[in-house]
């Protein structure tokens, strides 16, 4: 299972804008395959700032859905908003909390 969190920070005045994409698209990215989880938050003292949480069966089923039709028409909508670049992390979930970490 793969974690995508994407950091987005948009201008102000740009917010009903993002959130408007964002709830036209949501359906769509939850029914992709490979997708199991959708989330959006907004951070507790920035308004302007947006995460998003999504989980993928595989790395494989992520990077479809960032080649699809449908990602890039959004994405080049979304990014118009930016107020900074957006920040993007995959993680690998631990399925045992016995497992050492390797340093």
């Amino acid at each position: 299972m793969l974690t995508r969190i994407v950091k987005m920070t948009f201008k102000e005045d740009k917010l009903e804008d993002f959130r408007r994409i964002f709830e036209r698209s949501i359906d769509k990215i939850r029914s992709f395959e490979g997708c199991t989880y959708v989330e959006l938050s907004r951070d507790t003292h920035r308004k302007n700032v947006y995460f998003t949480y999504s989980k993928w069966t595989s790395e494989e089923m992520l990077n479809a859905y960032r080649n699809s039709k449908m990602f890039r028409s959004t994405w080049s909508e979304v990014k118009k908003l930016f107020a900074e670049p957006p920040e993007a992390h995959s993680l690998y979930t631990v399925h045992s909390s016995e497992e050492k970490v390797k340093v």
